[in-house]
């Protein structure tokens, strides 16, 4: 398999996100603190990517520039061809922590956001998701009521539900058990395809970032860069068994375990 390297610089309507040159730094004890070091990215319409990486390297302070939460001086960092400046409502966000309001109903927390909509509109919207997600039958039901997969999707219905372009995810299947876990993959994979929508997804999980992954970015301890991006086939990386899939996670596995210079036979593509 060929390998190539990443190509930067090109910016266009070809990108739904576009980040150049990104460093990042926090001020910790009046000392600066390097967390992100010259990342560049670029993600297409319709993609779902997955990054891995050591804890504290970055990975969610990446997530939160690309969607507004954190803001950046150094670099380029553009959503849908315009430069991130702050959160928008055509970029969705899903926590570990499905952070739902425990006083309103389901129905309620999905519509939250959704204010600016007549309540025709807002009470159609908030039942496509509900049934997009499978909740429909719990849409009066409070968040105390659900199981921890439930609540994750009624999160992801809730971050659907303006109909973002983009969908940034922060390890939303990290509190769950394995079997739950499994299941929920295949949901928002289902989702995914089923609208259509980019989404960028951060997981500590091997396996679950080659399953959803159309591209793997792998990331170093901190300073945080981009190590590889490894794009997977869309057939194999959905099969666990599967040979190219066990190459693709023993890839990974080298990154964080091992100290070998040995050329990786994946694809390295951008």
């Amino acid at each position: 398999m060929e390998n190539t390297r990443q190509n930067t610089g090109r910016t266009g309507n070809e990108y739904i996100i576009n980040i150049e040159h990104l460093n990042k730094q926090f001020l910790v004890d009046k000392q600066p603190i390097e967390v992100l070091r010259d990342i560049n990215l670029q993600v297409k319409k319709g993609e779902f990517i997955t990054i891995v990486g050591h804890s504290g390297c970055g990975k969610s302070t990446l997530l939160k520039i690309m969607c507004g939460l954190v803001s950046y001086e150094d670099g380029t960092v553009e959503r849908n061809g315009h430069a991130v400046a702050g959160p928008g409502p055509k970029c969705g966000m899903v926590f570990q922590d499905h952070r739902l309001l425990p006083w309103l109903k389901i129905k309620d927390n999905v519509g939250f956001g959704l204010r600016h909509l007549s309540k025709e509109e807002k009470e159609q919207q908030v039942k496509e998701h509900l049934e997009l997600v499978g909740l429909k039958d719990f849409a009066n039901s409070y968040p105390s009521q659900l199981s921890g997969g439930m609540s994750q999707r009624a999160a992801i219905a809730r971050g659907l539900a303006n109909k973002p372009t983009i969908l940034l995810l922060d390890e939303p299947f990290g509190a769950l058990d394995a079997l739950t876990r499994i299941q929920m993959q295949k949901e928002i994979l289902r989702i995914q395809e089923e609208q259509g929508t980019t989404m960028v997804m951060i997981t500590h999980d091997i396996d679950e970032a080659i399953y959803l992954g159309n591209r793997i970015v792998v990331m170093s301890a901190r300073p945080g860069e981009i190590k590889e991006i490894i794009k997977t086939d869309p057939v194999e990386s959905k099969k666990r068994d599967s040979i190219l899939f066990a190459k693709y996670k023993k890839k990974i596995y080298d990154y964080f375990f091992e100290d070998t210079e040995e050329e990786h036979d994946v694809a390295y593509v951008i």
